[in-house]
Parts: C-alpha cells; sequence; structure tokens
C-alpha cells in the first residue's frame, strides 16, 4: 500500500524542479519515516476510527496510517479519513493515491479531500480553549508533516490565533496547534517538525498551548541534519513527537534516537521521568538521548536559582557594528571606548586590544554604551564543529582602568547585575567556573540544538546560589586554572556538598 504511493510520489517529484518545491513548504516524508510515525499511534478499539491528515501532500503519512491499521487492527471496520492540501499540482496525485488507497484497503475507506487553507478553515472556532468549541469535526488520530515557513505576523492565520503567536510565527506550529484543537479528548497527534520549538521566548505561547492541553508521550530525535528528507538537502534540526490529549502527564516520556530516517530498526531507547523532559516555568523541552544526559538535566535543575532570582541577568551585546559603521573607530581617543568582540574572548580571559579593525567606537549614541564594570563574556555564536557550546571569558573592569564606559558588539552576550551594581571579581569568576563546565555546556546543548546561545534562555536555567557562586570563585582564583577540567572538579565538589 505505502510502497506505491511512495513510487508515484518519487516519479513526481522527479518531474518537479527544487525551487517549485520550495516555495510552498513542502517536503515529502520518506517511507521508512512515515512507517515509523505510524508505528507510534495506540489505535483505539473500536469498530470505526476518524484521521486527519492536513497537508496531505501525495498521500504518504495517510497511507502509512491505513496500512498499519488494516495490518494490525483487525477490530477496525471503517476508517473515515480527511485530508487537507491546496497544492493545484499535487491535487491530482492525491486523488490517485486515495482512489488507490480505497481499492486496496481491508476496512471500509471514506475519504473526504478539502482543497482549502486548513488553518483558516477552523479558525473561527479557534479560541484558546481546545474544550470551548464543538462546532468543528474532532478526529481520533491526527498525522502530519506540516510545511515549514515563517508567515508574516499580520497574515490571516496568524493574526486569528494570538493565543500561540509570538512575533513572526512559522506555519508549522500553527498547524500543530490547530491540530491539537481538533482531537478528540483522549485522541494523538504525531508530527514530524523542526526541535526549534522546545524552548526560548520565540515558542512559548505555543508550548504552553501544546502542554496544557496535550502530553508528550513520544519523541524521536534524528541526530544528522541532512537525511531526513528523501530527494532533498534538508538542513534542519528534526523531531517527531507524540501528543496525547490529556491533561494527564504520562510518568515518563519515550525518547528514541536514530542517526537518520532509513534506520528505524536500529535505534536507542530511553524513558525519561516526564518532570524532567518538560521543566519549568517556561516549559522547555529536554530532548536526551542517554541515561547520562538525563543525569545532567536533574544535577542542574536541582540548584532551582535562574539568575534573574538571584539579581543577574544576561543580556545581547548593545552594538550591532555594521549598521553603525560610521561610530566605529580603530584607535582610542577623547569620546571614543573599547568595542569588545567575541575575538577578545580567550581561554577564560579578555584579551584587548588586538589590533582588530574596529576595536573602537564612539560613545555619542548612549544605548550603545555601558559602564566599565565587572561583567561576564559570553559568545553568541559557535560553529557546529567547535567542541564546546558555552564559551566566556571572565571581563574585570580595573584591568581597563582608562576606561570609563565600554561597548559589546552583538555577537556577545554579557551577564550584569540586575540592579546594575558591581558584581565582585568572586561572583564573576564563580559564573565563569559554572558556564564553563562541562555540566553546563552539555546541559544547554541539551536544551538547545542550535549553535546560538540564547539569553532569554540562559536566564532560564538554574545556578548555584549566589553565596556558592563567590565560593567557587574565590577557589578558580585562588588556583588560578581556568580550565574546564578544574571548573568541573570545583563544580562536582560543589554539587556533592549541596547533596550532603
Amino acid at each position: 500500500m505505502l510502497d506505491y504511493i511512495v513510487e508515484k510520489t518519487n516519479d513526481f517529484v522527479m518531474s518537479k524542479s527544487k525551487e517549485a518545491r520550495k516555495s510552498y513548504g513542502q517536503f515529502f516524508t520518506s517511507k521508512s519515516t512515515a512507517r515509523f510515525m505510524a508505528s507510534l499511534f495506540a489505535i483505539p478499539c473500536k469498530d470505526k476510527v476518524s484521521i486527519l491528515d492536513p497537508g496531505t501532500g501525495s498521500g504518504i503519512l495517510s497511507a502509512a496510517i491505513i496500512e498499519a491499521i488494516n495490518m494490525l487492527s483487525p477490530s477496525i471496520k471503517e476508517i473515515e479519513l480527511t485530508c487537507y492540501e491546496t497544492d493545484i499540482d499535487t491535487i491530482p496525485l492525491l486523488e490517485a493515491n486515495m482512489e488507490f488507497l480505497k481499492c486496496v484497503s481491508r476496512a471500509k475507506l471514506t475519504i473526504n479531500i478539502v482543497k482549502d487553507n486548513y488553518l483558516l478553515s477552523q479558525i473561527n472556532d479557534f479560541s484558546g480553549n481546545l474544550m470551548a468549541a464543538c462546532i468543528q469535526k474532532k478526529y481520533d488520530l491526527v498525522i502530519s508533516n506540516p510545511p515549514y515557513f515563517k508567515l508574516n505576523k499580520d497574515a490571516p492565520e496568524a493574526a486569528s490565533m494570538p493565543e500561540v503567536c509570538y512575533g513572526t510565527p512559522n506555519i508549522y506550529f500553527l498547524f500543530a496547534s490547530m491540530s491539537l484543537f481538533n482531537l478528540c479528548e483522549g485522541g494523538e497527534m504525531v508530527y514530524i517538525v523542526p526541535r526549534s520549538w522546545t524552548s526560548g521566548a520565540y515558542f512559548s505561547r505555543f508550548r504552553n498551548y501544546l502542554l496544557n492541553y496535550g502530553k508528550l508521550t513520544d519523541i524521536h530525535i534524528f541526530t544528522s541534519r541532512n537525511k531526513v528528507f528523501d530527494n532533498e538537502n534538508v538542513l534542519q534540526e528534526t523531531m517527531i513527537m507524540k501528543v496525547k490529549k490529556t491533561c494527564i502527564a504520562p510518568p515518563e516520556v519515550k525518547i528514541t534516537s536514530s542517526v537518520d530516517s532509513e534506520n528505524f530498526d536500529n535505534i536507542t531507547t530511553l524513558l525519561v521521568p516526564y518532570n524532567t523532559v518538560v521543566s519549568g516555568i517556561e516549559k522547555y523541552v529536554y530532548l536526551a538521548t542517554s541515561q547520562a544526559e538525563t543525569d545532567v538535566i536533574q544535577m542542574v535543575n536541582a540548584f532551582q536559582n535562574p539568575m534573574p532570582s538571584i539579581g543577574l541577568k544576561m543580556k545581547t551585546g548593545l552594538t550591532v557594528d555594521f549598521r553603525n559603521r560610521d561610530l566605529l573607530r580603530n584607535n582610542f581617543g577623547e569620546s571614543i571606548v573599547p568595542l569588545f568582540y567575541s575575538h577578545h574572548i580567550k581561554n577564560g580571559k579578555v584579551i584587548f586590544p588586538i589590533g582588530k579593525k574596529n576595536e573602537y567606537i564612539s560613545d555619542e549614541l548612549p544605548s550603545m554604551v555601558q559602564f566599565n564594570r565587572n561583567y561576564l563574556f559570553v559568545k553568541r555564536f559557535t560553529s557546529k564543529e567547535e567542541k564546546r557550546r558555552l564559551q566566556c571569558a571572565v571581563y574585570i573592569a580595573k584591568q581597563y582602568p582608562k576606561y570609563e564606559k565600554i561597548s559589546t558588539q552583538n555577537k556577545i552576550n554579557f551577564i550584569d547585575t540586575i540592579d546594575n551594581s558591581e558584581m565582585s571579581e568572586a561572583l564573576v569568576n564563580g559564573l565563569y567556573a559554572v558556564l564553563n563546565s562541562t555540566l553546563y555546556d552539555i546541559y544547554y546543548r541539551i536544551l538547545n540544538g542550535s549553535t546560538q546561545v540564547n539569553a532569554t534562555e540562559m536566564n532560564s536555567i538554574p545556578v548555584p546560589a549566589r553565596n556558592d557562586l563567590e565560593y567557587l570563585g574565590c577557589k578558580l582564583m585562588e588556583f588560578g586554572d581556568y580550565s574546564t577540567e578544574y571548573c568541573d572538579k570545583i563544580l562536582e565538589e560543589s554539587i556533592y556538598a549541596q547533596k550532603r
């Protein structure tokens, strides 16, 4: 059944240019991925089951779940499938594929192909309360590989779903929100999506919506970014999630992982406590793939003090240099201040100057300068190949006594006090000891799959209490070893002391 649909889809794909497919954000699901997604469902034991496939494309996912039901659920006598598709080039292929499914399905198969915008066709009843509207049809199962592209924040789909939108939304999480709305109570949805929604302020409303009205039961992670979609060179951190529409969280989430979309017979499996996977006020989702990573999450979360709760906050550097070229300078002088870049972060210390072009900037714009006081600088961007994601350096103001003010380029973050008071050297060094440790680097990689260090996320991560940070800083300053190995040693001692 599925083999036939995939064969016809491959013929269709080969007849189109990549540009034509990319223009509507659609990448067809591989056969192995489709079968795996269908296998995640707990098919209800009843005579008739209803299925929704929003953004159906050629019908690969529909075929996969129909195939699974026909093979594994003999009690089901009737299947009602609703497919949404708007692409005029794909619809003829979809219609032909659905006619084939009806002919070969063991169970009676009723198919409704809706040639309408999935989101806008439901939007009048979407109120932000999944229990409020009962007008729209509800489904037992939803399966989807949604389109992936950003919508204008004023687009009708986004404007009508303010409960889940923040800024410029990506259409994929609007699809997922609406699909959860379309599920009946106790129903299940399986989606293949980017992992970007699992953290950060940008997706906070979506996470709150999804995880309040539904609960994650299964997650699958692809460890390779370019081997998920057949016939495409798609660089994307991708995951499969299964969500059940319920207010009751399961005790554990099943997290599996594979290198690509062709090796589901060789996957790793991990059962992780639900409150370890979904954690904190922001409902970040931690994608642990081993027991060691689970232990890391639990050890860090045990501290319970995000930086703002102890009077500290990470901020993004103040100066976008390429937008202010007329203010940049090569030498220090009157009304000129140092401009610190990520290049100045070297082995835990700030080295300045280094003979770089435009190392100084005019102070005429107050929004781009800050007082010369103690900070912890942290690189915002690293490459995928670099050993560490968190790369930081201690900045001590007294080492640069001739500067009253400085500036920071926006490719670095800096940690400052919330009340603009001076951080002690011990506190800055203690922050360095924590963020330069292997424990926190692994934790951040689990939290965020990208190469960017996000200030909002960092401000939500628990750290030791302020007095403990100062103790760690004193140990670091006393020994003078800023290596990761030494940071690991003194932080580990601190964790054991806390447990005692």
